[in-house]
């Protein structure tokens, strides 16, 4: 959280006292989407300059398929973030920028129930037992989105942003069996496939809706 608060002072500054005096919003609210599911607080210091602070919690399963193996996929979402916002038009429409602190994470396993290749040899489903491994990104990430989020009045107010947490490759950690029956050397291959198979996903999409109040 130490990224978000000095954001907001700054906003707030820059702003100028007469017209925070005037024309200050805080807003509480909820917001869910792609980066998860949690609280967001921000303060919008005059038409033009406002900022946020959010976190975002979510766990994802899912399954996917490299080479001959098939992967379950758990991925935990955990993040907490702060935004400058630019109104331009003096409305609801907002440009912001700004970076998140990510403790995103994944784990992944293998489990067939058939003769499988791993690496260059092919192993029976009681060889190969469990394949398990784990997937991290980068702990600071810069963060770009536009949006709407209301007039600066007093109220109910509703959000929606797009854009896009330029949170770099995902790094797939070292693989582990269950039964040691495979060899390091093809445990390493199937790690090796898979990361080339991430590599390239290095912009994670940013969609998300909010709602609150602005005090």
């Amino acid at each position: 959280m130490r990224m978000i608060f000095p954001a907001l002072v700054l906003v707030a500054a820059c702003a100028g006292e007469p017209a925070l005096a005037s024309n200050a919003r805080f807003t509480a609210a909820i917001s869910g989407g792609s980066l998860g599911v949690g609280p967001e607080v921000g303060i919008r210091a005059n038409d033009y300059v406002g900022a946020r602070g959010d976190a975002g919690f979510l766990n994802i399963a899912h399954s996917f398929a490299s080479d001959d193996l098939r992967y379950r996929g758990r991925v935990r979402l955990k993040s907490i973030g702060g935004m400058a916002d630019l109104y331009p038009f003096g409305n609801g429409f907002r440009i912001s920028a700004g970076a998140r602190r990510n403790w995103n994470k994944g784990h992944i396993s293998a489990m067939p129930s058939r003769n499988t290749s791993v690496g260059r040899m092919t192993y029976t489903p009681q060889q190969i037992g469990t394949i398990e491994g784990d997937a991290i990104t980068k702990k600071w990430a810069p963060a770009l989105t536009i949006g709407y989020a209301g007039k600066n009045r007093s109220g109910f107010v509703f959000g929606a942003e797009a854009g896009a947490f330029f949170q770099g490759r995902i790094r797939i950690g070292r693989f582990t069996n269950s039964t040691g029956m495979i060899s390091a050397a093809d445990l390493e291959e199937e790690r090796t496939a898979l990361q080339s198979d991430v590599n390239h996903y290095k912009v994670y999409p940013v969609l998300r809706l909010s709602a609150g109040y602005r005090f």
